[in-house]
């Protein structure tokens, strides 16, 4: 079965990480994805060590199924020429400046003028307005001023951040979802609309409960680590040979992990006998813990453990994250065959369809301006690719 998006044409003007994201996605579902890149390519394609086929790792893992043509839209051919793209593009998805948009002609009061059912999608630092609307931003710069590092660390450390840009992709993924959205009211009205959001809005809307607490109780919530701040036991405890994330606060587990752990003494402690006793006592739960769990391996806990309908895991590196038998089953490893450089390696899809297969046809990403014949042939015809208007 075709791909829902087959026939989506994709002008993506984005960088870095949280557009190329978004836009990877609807190429993943079969949108023709065009990536316009100024001449010398994506940043993210130089940012390294290391380095694969003379890509960075950011550059490899949010640009699949994509086409690539540079452009120099400080020439007037240039801006003319993606003008002429944008005006065919059934979406355009930026991660400028609002005034880098004008100065290329290419915001959305242009292009909608000649194309008005366009979903023009713009995700930024802090949001298209407001008193702050200009200032640009990186993911450790929004996580810093709204929020997330605050509360992520270890207990009475320093604030650290995530291990992944993660709220460029979540500001990614909203994107994607916006632009679905605009789509099918699009389908209905036969009219365009911008979708906008930003790595602020996306990262605010995954304090969840922690901005509950302040929103609602008042309380600010501190750094936990690993730990959870309503639930005793639910952490990372140091086995013998590495460590082990037990999540065991709930009545219905909390006793099971006791006799696991041979500690049935502790159901019985009046300290410990309800949830809200072992969050009001967790140090004393924890200096209990701590020192009977360190005397076990790691795969002794986990076997143990899970015979008891414990919740557990061991906490893997890379190595044994890519080797896992259940990731490997569900397919969250491929690799794309290139016809340059060979093949390359990524991450599988995070949804699957009974419908149609969604990583059939994929395509490794490309190399800088690698499909720019073929890009203005498909949107503006041959005659468009044979003359003078196609340079970088």
């Amino acid at each position: 079965m075709e791909k829902p998006l087959a026939g989506l044409r994709v002008l993506d003007l984005t960088r870095f990480f949280a557009g190329p994201f978004c836009t990877m996605h609807l190429g993943d579902h079969g949108a023709d994805v065009v990536k316009v890149e100024a001449p010398g390519g994506d940043q993210t394609r130089r940012q390294g060590p290391p380095f694969f086929a003379g890509n960075g790792m950011t550059f490899l893992s949010a640009n699949r199924n994509k086409r690539s043509i540079v452009i120099d839209t400080r020439t007037a051919e240039g801006r003319a020429l993606l003008l002429r793209l944008a005006c065919r593009a059934d979406v355009v998805v930026e991660n400028f400046r609002p005034p880098v948009l004008r100065r290329m002609g290419i915001d959305y009061a242009t292009v909608a003028a000649a194309n008005p059912g366009v979903i023009y999608a713009s995700l930024s630092a802090l949001g298209a307005d407001g008193p702050e609307a200009a200032r640009g931003g990186f993911d450790i710069t929004v996580q810093a001023e709204f929020g997330f590092m605050s509360i992520t660390g270890e207990k009475g450390g320093r604030s650290i951040k995530q291990g992944t840009s993660v709220f460029d992709l979540v500001s990614g993924l909203y994107a994607f979802a916006g632009i679905l959205a605009a789509l099918r009211q699009r389908a209905a009205t036969g009219r365009g609309q911008i979708v906008e959001t930003s790595l602020m809005e996306a990262q605010v809307s995954f304090l969840v409960d922690a901005a509950m607490e302040y929103l609602a109780a008042g309380v600010v919530r501190e750094r936990w680590g690993s730990e959870h701040s309503q639930i005793v036991p639910y952490k990372a405890f140091r086995a013998e040979d590495g460590e082990i994330v037990i999540g065991a606060g709930y009545q219905t587990v909390y006793e099971p992990f006791c006799r696991a752990i041979g500690r049935e003494d502790l159901i019985a402690d009046p300290r410990f006998a309800t949830l809200e006793l072992r969050v009001t006592n967790r140090a004393a739960m924890y200096a209990i813990l701590d020192p009977e769990i360190a005397r076990h391996p790691t795969a002794h806990l986990v076997a143990i453990l899970e015979a008891a309908g414990v919740p557990n895991a061991p906490v893997n590196d890379m190595a044994r994250v890519f080797a896992h038998p259940q990731l490997l089953h569900r397919n969250m490893r491929l690799d794309l065959e290139h016809p340059v450089y060979g093949p390359c390696p990524t991450i599988g899809p995070a949804i699957k369809y009974s419908g149609f297969e969604i990583t059939e046809g994929w395509r490794a990403p490309p190399l800088l301006d690698e499909n720019r014949g073929e890009i203005v042939a498909d949107w503006l015809g041959p005659a468009v690719a044979a003359g003078s208007g196609t340079g970088p």
